[in-house]
C-alpha cells in the first residue's frame, strides 16, 4: 500500500487513537508501517522522483484528453516525446495505470449471432412459436447473451415465465459450454415451489409472483479432530454426550482449529524478563540485548515499545505451569518414544498435565501435531493472555479529564485562550533539544490522580492511578492517550529512563585520585586562600561562560569560551572535534589562559564538577600547577560558593540566551560588579577587598626566629 495513502488514513484518526495505535492495529491486520515512516513523511519535503511524477501526470492528462481519451500508454509517450517531454515508456505507463487513464483497446467484437451452418439441427418446435400460456409454470422460455465486462467476456443463461415474465432460474460463467444452458432450467426447478392442491385461487394465475428469496448454501466445515475422538461423537448432540467429555470439549484447546507455528516465535517471558532485569541494573539496551542473546535492533525495539519501562511482571513464576526446561524435556523423551506417564515420571509431573501438554500445544508450519518446545511455549504464552481493556480507553469521560489537565489550553483569567509559541513538530524523540514547547495546563500525572479524589469524592469510576497515566503515554498501545502529550510533561521524555542508568553515566576521566575525598583537607575549612571551584553555566546555540570562585573570599573569575573556527559552517561530525567552545581542548587553554595570571600561592587546588569539558585535567594540571578534584555526581552541596555565584551571574546571563554574543571585556565588566558586591560572610566587606588582603599577605616578607 503507498505510503501517502496510509499517512492520510493515520491523518483521519489520529486526532482521536494517536499514531502508534494505529500503527500497531495496521501492523496486525498485516500492513507494515512504522511510526517513524509517518513522522518522515510529514516533516520530509517532496522527493525528487515525487515532484517530477506530478509534472508528468499533468502533462499526461492533457494529452489524453487533447486525444478525446482514445490514446493508450504507447501513443502517449510517443506524443510527450514529440511535444519534447522526454520520459521512458515504462513510467507513462505506471502513472496512467495510477490515474486511472487508458485508450480504446483494439480488440475484435464478439459474434453474439450464428447464422447458417450450424453443428446441429435446430431442435423441434414443440410450442409451434405460440408463445401463450394461461398459468404459471405452464410455459417457459430460455435464451444466452453475452456480457462485456474489463475482465473480459461474460456468458448469462436465463430462464423465464412467459405469464409473469418472472425469471425462475440463471446461471452465469466464463465459459460458454453446455452446462450453462442446462444448469439455468435446473436452477428454476428448484427455485420454484409446486403448487399445493387446494391452495390454488381463480384469480391468482393472472397475478405474477413476486420472487422467492434463495438461501444460500454454505458447507460447513470439520472441525480438527484430536487423537481418541470418534468421528461419531461430533455428529452427536453435546447434550446426549456424558458430562465428562462435554467438560473436556468446553475446556480442552485441541478441539479448535490446529494452530500453525509462527515460524521463529518471539523469545520467551525468561529471556525478556532476563532483559528487563539487565535494564534495571543500569546497563544499557544494546548490552542487555546481547547479554540474554537476542539481537540490538530487537532489545531497542522492545525498550521504545515499552516506553523503558517493563511491560511484564519481574517476579519469578511460582512453578506451577510447566517451564520452558520442562518443556524441553518432554519433547526429549516424546522424541525417544516414552509413554506419557513415563514422561511425567521423568519431570514430576501428572499425567494429566503431560497428557493436555501434548494434546494442547503441539504444532508445526505445516499443520502436523509434532510437539516442539519452543512452539509449546509460544501456544502457551498465546493462550495466557488476559488482554484487560484500560480504563482511560473505556471511560471516556475520565480521558478527557486527564487530557485536558494534562494538555489543556493556557487560559487567562477572564477564560480566553493564549495560543503561546508555535513549537517545532514533534518528532518522537526521547528528550527533543531545548526550544520552544506549546503552552499548556501541565499537570503532572500525580497531580491529577489526587485532584480526582477532591472533585469526585463519591464518583468511584473517576479513579486512576498516576502509574497508569504514565503507562499510557509512554507504552506504546496501551492506553488511548497520544504518545505526543509526553511534551506536556515537565520533562518531555518520551522514554522513562530507568533510575539506575542515570547514576550510571561513563565517568572515564574520574579517576581514584581526583575523586573529592582525596582534595587536601586544608580546603574544607576555608581558611587558607588558593582553593577554587569552577562549572560553566550553558546558553543557546552551544555557548558556555566558565566560571571559577575562590573558596575563601569568594573572588569571581569568568572565562571567555568563544566558538572555534568553523562553528556552523560544516556539519557535525560524530567523535569530532568540539566547536562549540568549551570542549576538552579549548576549555583546557581558556583556563589555563585565567589561573596563570594568578600567583602560584593562589591556585593551589580546583574543585570541579563530573563534566567532561575537563577531561584534560592532567595536563592543565601540569600546565598550571594546580591539582584538580572532582565532585561527587549529583552532589552540587559540595560545590555551593561556585553554584551561589552562578545563581547570581544568571541576572546578568539568563537561561535560554546566546552567551557568545559577549566578549571578554564585557565578563571582566561583570567580574568587577559582582566582586565589589558587599557579602555577609566577609562581615560586609567585598570579595575584592579580601582578596587584595590576601595578595598582600603573600607579598610581605616573613620575620626570621631563631631557637
Amino acid at each position: 500500500m503507498p505510503t501517502a495513502v496510509l499517512v492520510d488514513y493515520i491523518d483521519q484518526h489520529r486526532n482521536r487513537f494517536g499514531v502508534e495505535p494505529i500503527c500497531t492495529v495496521l501492523k496486525d491486520a498485516g500492513v507494515q508501517v512504522a511510526p517513524s515512516t509517518y513522522y518522515a513523511a510529514k516533516t520530509r519535503p517532496p522527493s525528487a522522483r515525487s515532484v517530477r511524477d506530478a509534472e508528468l501526470v499533468a502533462d499526461i492528462t492533457v494529452a489524453h484528453k487533447a486525444n478525446l481519451g482514445v490514446y493508450g500508454a504507447r501513443k502517449i509517450h510517443a506524443e510527450l516525446n514529440r511535444e519534447g517531454v522526454r520520459v521512458a515508456r515504462c513510467t507513462v505507463e505506471r502513472l496512467m495505470r495510477a490515474e486511472g487513464l487508458r485508450g480504446i483497446p483494439r480488440e475484435k467484437t464478439r459474434k453474439t449471432t450464428i447464422g447458417d451452418g450450424a453443428e446441429t439441427e435446430r431442435p423441434e418446435d414443440l410450442v409451434k412459436r405460440t408463445f401463450v400460456a394461461t398459468a404459471p409454470n405452464q410455459l417457459w422460455v430460455a435464451d444466452l447473451t453475452y456480457v462485456r465486462t474489463h475482465a473480459g467476456w461474460t456468458y448469462v443463461a436465463f430462464v423465464l415465465d412467459v405469464l409473469s415474465r418472472r425469471v425462475v432460474g440463471w446461471q452465469v460463467s466464463t465459459s460458454l459450454r453446455t452446462d450453462l444452458a442446462l444448469d439455468a432450467p435446473r436452477h428454476g426447478a428448484v427455485v420454484t415451489p409446486a403448487r399445493r392442491p387446494g391452495r390454488h385461487r381463480p384469480d391468482a394465475s393472472q397475478r405474477p409472483r413476486s420472487p422467492r428469496r434463495i438461501r444460500p448454501v454454505v458447507a460447513t466445515p470439520r472441525p480438527w479432530r484430536c487423537s481418541g475422538m470418534a468421528a461419531g461423537d461430533w455428529s452427536r448432540k453435546t447434550s446426549d454426550a456424558p458430562e465428562g467429555l462435554r467438560r473436556q470439549w468446553r475446556a480442552d484447546r485441541a478441539l479448535r482449529p490446529a494452530m500453525r507455528s509462527p515460524g521463529r516465535p518471539d523469545p520467551s517471558r525468561v529471556v525478556q524478563r532476563q532483559f528487563w532485569q539487565l535494564i534495571a541494573t543500569g546497563i544499557s539496551t544494546a548490552e542487555a540485548a546481547i547479554a540474554v542473546g537476542v539481537s540490538v535492533p530487537v532489545g531497542m525495539r522492545w525498550f521504545r515499545h515499552a516506553g523503558g519501562m517493563p511491560p511484564i511482571s519481574l517476579a519469578e513464576p511460582s512453578g506451577r505451569y510447566l517451564s520452558f526446561e520442562e518443556r524441553e524435556e518432554i519433547a526429549l523423551l516424546k522424541a525417544q518414544g516414552k509413554g506419557v506417564r513415563g514422561i511425567a515420571r521423568e519431570i514430576g509431573r501428572d499425567p494429566g498435565t503431560v497428557s493436555r501438554e501434548l494434546r494442547r500445544n503441539a504444532a508445526t508450519r505445516g499443520g502436523k501435531q509434532v510437539y516442539r518446545a519452543v512452539v509449546a511455549q509460544w501456544k502457551s504464552q498465546q493462550a495466557a493472555k488476559r488482554p484487560k481493556t484500560a480504563k482511560l480507553v473505556k471511560n471516556d469521560r475520565l480521558r478527557e479529564y486527564v487530557q485536558d489537565r494534562l494538555a489543556g489550553n493556557v487560559r487567562r483569567p477572564d477564560g480566553t485562550i493564549v495560543s503561546g509559541p508555535t513549537p517545532p513538530p514533534w518528532k518522537g524523540l526521547n528528550k527533543p533539544h531545548r526550544a520552544d514547547r506549546r503552552w499548556s495546563t501541565a499537570w503532572s500525572p500525580e497531580q491529577i490522580a489526587q485532584r480526582l479524589k477532591v472533585e469526585f469524592p463519591d464518583d468511584q469510576s473517576m479513579r486512576i492511578s498516576h502509574e497508569a497515566i504514565y503507562q499510557s503515554l509512554f507504552i506504546q498501545g496501551r492506553g488511548a492517550l497520544k504518545r505526543e502529550l509526553v511534551t506536556c510533561l515537565r520533562t518531555g521524555r518520551a522514554l522513562r529512563q530507568p533510575r539506575a542508568r542515570s547514576r550510571n553515566k561513563a565517568q572515564g576521566h574520574v579517576t581514584a585520585d581526583v575523586v573529592l575525598s582525596e582534595r587536601p583537607a586544608e580546603a574544607e575549612d576555608r581558611a587558607v586562600p588558593g582553593h577554587w571551584e569552577g562549572d560553566l553555566i550553558i546558553g543557546t546555540g552551544r555557548s558556555a561562560i566558565g566560571t571559577l570562585v575562590e573558596r575563601s573570599s569568594r573572588a569571581t573569575l569568568l572565562v571567555h569560551l568563544p566558538r572555534m573556527e568553523g562553528w556552523g559552517e560544516q556539519p557535525h561530525v560524530k567523535n569530532g572535534p568540539a566547536l562549540g567552545g568549551y570542549g576538552a581542548v579549548a576549555m583546557n587553554a581558556a583556563l589555563t589562559a585565567s589561573m596563570t595570571k594568578l600567583p602560584e600561592q593562589l591556585r593551589k587546588t580546583l574543585t570541579w564538577d563530573r563534566g567532561k569539558e575537563l577531561s584534560g585535567h592532567a595536563l592543565f594540571a601540569l600546565e598550571t600547577g594546580t591539582k584538580v578534584f572532582f565532585a561527587d555526581p549529583h552532589s552540587p552541596w559540595q560545590r555551593p560558593t561556585n553554584e551561589n555565584t552562578n545563581g547570581l551571574l544568571r541576572q546578568y546571563f539568563p537561561k535560554g540566551t546566546d552567551l557568545s554574543r559577549w566578549t571578554a571585556e564585557d565578563l571582566e565588566a561583570v567580574a568587577h560588579a559582582l566582586n565589589n558586591r558587599p557579602r555577609k560572610i566577609l562581615g560586609w566587606k567585598t570579595p575584592a577587598e579580601v582578596f587584595d588582603e590576601q595578595l598582600r599577605s603573600l607579598q610581605q616578607p616573613g620575620v626570621a626566629t631563631t631557637p
